[in-house]
Protein backbone atom coordinates (compact mmCIF):
# COMPACT_ATOMS: atom_id res chain seq x y z
CA UNK A 1 0.00 0.00 0.00
CA UNK A 2 1.44 3.49 -1.04
CA UNK A 3 1.67 6.19 1.48
CA UNK A 4 -1.18 7.99 -0.39
CA UNK A 5 -3.69 5.14 0.30
CA UNK A 6 -2.55 4.87 3.64
CA UNK A 7 -2.95 8.25 4.63
CA UNK A 8 -6.60 8.58 2.59
CA UNK A 9 -7.45 4.92 4.61
CA UNK A 10 -6.74 6.81 7.37
CA UNK A 11 -8.46 10.24 6.58
CA UNK A 12 -11.74 7.68 5.44
CA UNK A 13 -11.83 6.76 9.31
CA UNK A 14 -12.61 10.43 10.42
CA UNK A 15 -15.88 11.25 11.54
CA UNK A 16 -15.95 14.49 9.59
CA UNK A 17 -14.67 13.35 6.56
CA UNK A 18 -16.55 11.45 3.76
CA UNK A 19 -14.78 9.57 0.82
CA UNK A 20 -16.09 11.30 -2.35
CA UNK A 21 -15.69 11.75 -5.93
CA UNK A 22 -13.14 14.90 -6.90
CA UNK A 23 -14.58 17.63 -8.60
CA UNK A 24 -11.72 17.61 -11.05
CA UNK A 25 -12.30 13.55 -11.82
CA UNK A 26 -8.73 12.45 -10.99
CA UNK A 27 -8.38 9.93 -8.46
CA UNK A 28 -10.23 9.55 -4.96
CA UNK A 29 -11.18 12.50 -2.49
CA UNK A 30 -12.45 13.20 1.06
CA UNK A 31 -15.06 16.12 1.78
CA UNK A 32 -16.21 17.76 4.46
CA UNK A 33 -19.94 19.00 5.26
CA UNK A 34 -18.41 22.26 4.09
CA UNK A 35 -16.72 20.97 1.19
CA UNK A 36 -13.52 19.17 -0.47
CA UNK A 37 -10.76 18.75 1.52
CA UNK A 38 -7.87 16.58 -0.44
CA UNK A 39 -7.68 15.13 -3.80
CA UNK A 40 -5.52 12.05 -3.81
CA UNK A 41 -4.18 11.99 -7.51
CA UNK A 42 -1.57 9.72 -7.91
CA UNK A 43 0.74 7.09 -5.25
CA UNK A 44 2.60 9.90 -4.27
CA UNK A 45 0.49 13.49 -4.66
CA UNK A 46 -2.08 14.78 -2.70
CA UNK A 47 -3.99 18.21 -3.03
CA UNK A 48 -5.14 20.07 0.10
CA UNK A 49 -7.46 22.61 0.47
CA UNK A 50 -6.48 25.16 3.11
CA UNK A 51 -8.77 27.81 2.16
CA UNK A 52 -6.90 31.34 1.24
CA UNK A 53 -6.61 32.80 4.95
CA UNK A 54 -5.01 29.83 6.29
CA UNK A 55 -2.30 29.86 3.56
CA UNK A 56 -1.34 33.42 4.58
CA UNK A 57 -1.16 32.39 8.27
CA UNK A 58 0.87 29.65 7.82
CA UNK A 59 2.77 30.47 4.42
CA UNK A 60 6.41 30.56 6.24
CA UNK A 61 6.11 27.04 7.22
CA UNK A 62 4.73 26.42 4.29
CA UNK A 63 7.22 27.66 2.32
CA UNK A 64 10.14 26.00 4.38
CA UNK A 65 8.57 22.66 4.03
CA UNK A 66 9.82 20.48 0.91
CA UNK A 67 7.21 18.63 0.58
CA UNK A 68 5.09 21.54 -0.09
CA UNK A 69 4.45 23.41 -3.17
CA UNK A 70 1.99 26.33 -2.56
CA UNK A 71 0.46 28.24 -6.21
CA UNK A 72 -0.14 31.56 -5.67
CA UNK A 73 -3.92 32.43 -5.98
CA UNK A 74 -4.84 28.69 -5.47
CA UNK A 75 -6.84 28.04 -2.14
CA UNK A 76 -4.79 24.55 -2.31
CA UNK A 77 -1.59 23.47 -1.45
CA UNK A 78 0.21 19.92 -3.43
CA UNK A 79 2.01 17.50 -0.45
CA UNK A 80 4.56 15.13 -1.93
CA UNK A 81 4.77 11.87 0.07
CA UNK A 82 7.89 10.53 0.14
CA UNK A 83 8.04 9.22 3.65
CA UNK A 84 5.91 8.34 6.78
CA UNK A 85 6.60 11.95 7.86
CA UNK A 86 4.90 13.55 4.90
CA UNK A 87 1.56 11.50 6.10
CA UNK A 88 2.18 12.79 9.12
CA UNK A 89 2.03 16.48 7.93
CA UNK A 90 -0.83 15.70 5.87
CA UNK A 91 -2.61 14.64 8.51
CA UNK A 92 -2.18 17.70 10.60
CA UNK A 93 -2.92 19.93 7.95
CA UNK A 94 -5.86 17.64 7.57
CA UNK A 95 -7.07 19.21 10.43
CA UNK A 96 -6.14 22.84 9.78
CA UNK A 97 -8.03 22.46 6.57
CA UNK A 98 -10.97 21.36 8.71
CA UNK A 99 -10.92 23.91 11.44
CA UNK A 100 -10.07 26.71 8.11
CA UNK A 101 -13.12 25.75 6.81
CA UNK A 102 -15.51 25.71 9.83
CA UNK A 103 -13.90 29.28 10.91
CA UNK A 104 -13.53 31.19 7.87
CA UNK A 105 -15.87 29.56 5.06
CA UNK A 106 -15.92 30.84 1.75
CA UNK A 107 -18.54 33.80 0.63
CA UNK A 108 -21.45 32.12 -1.26
CA UNK A 109 -20.91 33.60 -4.34
CA UNK A 110 -17.62 33.27 -4.82
CA UNK A 111 -16.61 30.94 -7.71
CA UNK A 112 -15.19 27.06 -6.95
CA UNK A 113 -11.65 27.21 -7.55
CA UNK A 114 -9.96 23.97 -8.93
CA UNK A 115 -7.51 21.91 -7.48
CA UNK A 116 -3.78 22.29 -8.24
CA UNK A 117 -3.68 19.08 -10.57
CA UNK A 118 -6.86 21.40 -12.51
CA UNK A 119 -4.55 24.21 -12.76
CA UNK A 120 -1.74 22.21 -14.37
CA UNK A 121 0.81 23.25 -11.57
CA UNK A 122 1.91 20.03 -10.44
CA UNK A 123 4.28 19.86 -8.47
CA UNK A 124 6.45 23.22 -8.78
CA UNK A 125 8.11 25.01 -6.10
CA UNK A 126 6.76 28.66 -5.62
CA UNK A 127 7.91 31.88 -4.47
CA UNK A 128 5.78 32.95 -1.64
CA UNK A 129 7.82 35.69 -0.29
CA UNK A 130 4.38 38.10 -1.78
CA UNK A 131 2.08 36.35 0.80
Amino acid sequence: MTLAWRALAQLATWPDLNRAIPSCGLGQAVSSAHGEIAHFHSDRDVDLRLTDRAIRRFAKDLKDSDAIRVVPGSQWVTLRLDAASDVDLLLTLVSVALKAQQAWPDPLDRPPAGCNDQRGAGFVKVDLSGL
